[in-house]
């Protein structure tokens, strides 16, 4: 009885957290093909007006492509140091380690608003020595600095999965460093890589706290939805908007949640094969 009540209990749970989550998305899906600029309920459906609104105006597409812009240029910077930062945790033993572990994770850690604030006063410091000023550079280095943390997590995290013998018999059979790196190492973390700058790219399209402390006057896609969500008679285009980014969101995700799992899954094979040609002994 008591293992029926709790799952019992764990189902109800497990639909009322889906509900809290995906009942709102639901709700904003359903107005964007609302005929009515108000949000009344029920909407009057059904029509496709305001997504040809939203397409022909030029201060969306323009933000569209400032957004985007931005998440290629800090995925790509995050890849890079990423990467570097998660081979060096890992390959090498030196003293304050286990701290440059604990201050690559911090910027995401923190509540954005906490470091939205510093990455501000940071612009503020350096305008005068750098020239750096709050637009669109400011918001492609703020990114940068919480995908990193997304690339050094699941690289890091392949590398600790990935047999340190393979290196071995690689550099046994004659393999230099790049070769074994090119022939061993890097294809082993493609997936990872791939996952990591598939869920960066989504997490800086995204992002709009940060971006609102360092855009200046720069409007990106997130910052255009917060302007224009309190204005009646742009909330249907906001809809249109907002529901398209959850589609084009959705598509990252889940292909970096397969090239995880297949990643695993092959990983799995492979070591029950292993296992396998050893025999008993």
């Amino acid at each position: 009885m008591e293992g029926r009540l709790a799952r019992i209990f764990i189902r109800l749970g497990s639909v009322i957290t889906l509900a809290f989550l995906y009942v709102p998305l639901f709700v904003v899906a359903i107005y964007a093909f609302s005929k009515s600029r108000s949000g009344s309920w029920p909407p009057q459906l059904f029509t496709l007006h305001w997504f040809s609104v939203a397409w022909q105006d030029p201060t969306l597409r323009g933000a569209i492509g400032t957004s985007i812009v931005a998440a290629v240029c800090a995925t790509s910077i995050a890849l890079v140091l990423g990467t570097l930062a998660s081979f060096a945790v890992h390959k090498f033993r030196f003293f304050g380690r286990d701290t440059v572990s604990f201050i690559l994770v911090l910027p995401i850690a923190l509540p954005g608003i906490v470091t939205a604030l510093a990455l501000s006063s940071a612009v503020q410091q350096a305008s005068g020595s750098t020239g750096l000023t709050f637009g669109l550079v400011a918001i492609i280095l703020g990114h940068a600095t919480f995908c990193v943390v997304v690339v050094f997590n699941n690289v890091v995290a392949r590398l600790r999965r990935t047999p340190g013998s393979w290196v071995e018999a690689s550099m046994d059979l004659g393999g230099d460093g790049p070769m074994t790196f090119r022939r061993v190492t890097l294809p082993n973390l493609r997936t990872a890589l791939i996952a990591a700058a598939l869920l960066a790219f989504g997490l800086s399209f995204d992002e709009i706290v940060v971006t609102k402390y360092l855009a200046g006057s720069t409007l990106t896609l997130p910052l255009w939805i917060y302007n224009n969500i309190s204005k009646p008679f742009q909330r249907p285009i906001v809809n249109v908007v907002s529901l398209v980014v959850l589609l084009v969101s959705l598509i990252p995700v889940y292909i970096a949640q397969r090239l995880t799992g297949s990643a695993q899954g092959l990983a799995a094979e492979s070591t029950e094969r292993a296992i396998d040609e050893a025999g008993p002994g």
